[in-house]
């Protein structure tokens, strides 16, 4: 298919273009196989630069001959064009409807995009799973690597390489397999370096009706306790929807199995509940007419920092169970793409300090997300203002990082990164010019081929002109376990994403690179202060020296 196709008219002039915090602005309207373009007639300065992929929902309206096509985006903008000649019109939002909801991912900007940056690190190769086994040097001798899934025969979902205990062979794994659900057996997803306790994360068993049970998997679980030690398996679904989940082939591992383990349900909703809940607090957020009771009762109605709450009390739990408690803890959903990698990353980011560096962080993302089969390409289809009927969209990913987002507001000083590499990486799992959040799983990626024919969002990040815009100024390395508050007034809405594009969160901004600006100043000026403490210092001693007999 030919680009050419979906556009019937590629150019529109004397087109006004009204978005937030700018003027309007009048100019020259360009479609292209994957941006439209809006470029000021007074001094050919490009104005907008919009990739369809970032286009959710469009709306048209007319007056007289006058055309006004309104664009949501992914990102939660809203801009509008109005555009003279309802032919001219109709056709742009015909031709925008058609490019930005192309059904083949090798038609999207990634496979087209080159780069104008001198490429010094291969994204694709930074974070390998040789190279983070590495780092538990100390579990080497419990633990190993395992190429069971090289072909992603075993589990589709999975990457190629996983670690598992060194005492379960992989004619073990694939029979484990079979009694997880879409063959995700048990695989360690953390290491605690002070006590030697593991997350380990999985999907359901399929125990069914008939309590059908695995001596494999068993062995597997249990292959992680230390001797004397019990374990702890925390489901992220109710009881109740455990239960059910027995009735369709699913279920949970039953305690005559599992007799030095202990169940734990902490309900994490997903799927629809959780895109009603990003949809309904979109729209109270661009709600401007509403007073301070209705905007408190739009918000509460969202749930939306219920989930959050749900979320981080869940994780929180998990680190108990590891630093506290000094007990191995099993993290499972029905399918444990979902709400189980949002635990176990939440977990790491309490526990771990180099998960709150910015390295650390990316890593965690490609292990916890990319590499253990969170289906972007599902979830992030679509974002708060699609009409189109929901399938399998979710902003999970959104949830995991507002979540992360609550605890670098409570420990502003234990992060090397800032806000906007969170609000970055928001963006770019819903539309990029890069192919690291393409795709379903690992499996997805080899057969789209993104490390040959794609850049990796790593690549750019990591460069240090773009570093230093994600950099905490506040950061002191921490090396203690993190423990945040759960209670409902420690939890605000998150203002830099779903505020953002309001008027008043413009002075937040503000304000806050205000702060930052007087932290950098009065760290220039201690610098300067010290270095004349020491010359101070030097002349009293040259002075002593003088006077001594």
């Amino acid at each position: 298919m030919e680009f050419a196709e979906l556009i019937k008219t590629p150019r529109v002039d004397n087109v006004v273009l009204h978005r937030p915090f700018y003027p309007a602005v009048e100019g020259t309207l360009c479609l292209t196989g994957h941006h439209l373009i809006l470029s000021s007639r007074q001094d050919n300065t490009e104005e907008l630069w919009l990739l369809h992929s970032n286009i959710d929902a469009i709306d048209k309206r007319f007056v007289g001959s006058l055309g006004t096509i309104i664009i949501k985006c992914k990102d939660f903008r809203i801009i509008q064009l109005d555009i003279p000649g309802m032919e001219e019109c109709l056709n742009i939002a015909s031709s925008i409807e058609a490019l930005s909801t192309l059904d083949s991912i090798t038609l999207m900007y990634p496979f087209f995009y080159r780069p104008m940056f001198e490429v010094i690190e291969d994204g694709w190769h930074s974070f390998l799973p040789e190279q983070e086994f590495e780092l538990y040097s100390s579990a080497s001798g419990e633990w190993r690597l395992s190429y069971v899934n090289k072909e992603f025969a075993v589990c589709p979902s999975y990457p190629p390489t996983v670690i598992v205990p060194k005492s379960i062979d992989d004619e073990a794994l694939r029979k484990v397999a079979t009694f997880r659900h879409g063959g995700r057996f048990p695989v360690l997803s953390y290491y605690h370096q002070k006590n030697g306790m593991v997350i380990m994360r999985s999907g359901q068993p399929l125990t069914g009706t008939n309590g059908r049970r695995c001596k494999e998997d068993e062995k597997l679980i249990n292959a992680t306790l230390r001797v004397g030690k019990r374990g702890y398996i925390i489901d992220t679904r109710s009881l109740n929807v455990a239960q059910q989940a027995r009735a369709k082939g699913g279920g949970f591992e039953q305690e005559a199995h599992y007799p030095q383990w202990r169940r734990i349900h902490k309900s994490i909703e997903r799927y629809h509940i959780l895109q009603e809940s990003l949809i309904k607090l979109v729209e109270a957020c661009n709600d401007q007419t509403h007073n301070m009771d209705r905007w408190l009762s739009k918000l509460e109605a969202s749930n939306w920092l219920t989930h959050i709450k749900e979320i981080l009390t869940t994780a929180c739990l998990a680190a108990q169970c590891i630093d506290r408690e000094g007990a191995s803890v099993l993290i499972h959903g029905t399918e444990g793409t979902d709400s189980t990698l949002q635990v176990t990353s939440l977990a790491q980011i309490i526990l771990e300090p180099r998960s709150r560096t910015i390295r650390g962080f990316e890593a965690l993302i490609e292990r916890e997300w990319l590499q253990a089969g969170h289906p972007f390409q599902q979830r992030c289809a679509q974002s708060a203002y699609c009409n189109t009927k929901q399938k399998w969209e979710a902003p999970v990913f959104l949830l995991f990082l507002d979540c992360v987002w609550q605890i670098l507001r409570q420990f502003p000083c234990s992060f090397e990164f800032n806000e906007n590499f969170l609000i970055m990486l928001f963006e770019h799992a819903y539309a990029s010019q890069f192919g690291t959040f393409l795709g379903n799983s690992e499996s997805e990626r080899c057969k789209l081929k993104l490390q040959q024919k794609t850049m990796s969002l790593w690549s750019w990040v990591n460069q240090p002109s773009e570093l230093s815009k994600y950099t905490n100024p506040l950061f002191e390395a921490n090396n203690l376990v993190i423990w945040p508050s759960v209670a409902p007034q420690s939890l605000p809405l998150w203002e830099g994403i779903f505020l953002r594009w309001n008027r008043s969160s413009k002075y937040l901004d503000e304000a806050y690179e205000e702060m930052v600006n007087i932290i950098e100043y009065n760290k220039e000026l201690q610098a300067k202060v010290n270095i004349l403490r020491r010359q101070l210092a030097e002349l009293e001693t040259e002075d002593g020296m003088q006077e001594s007999p």
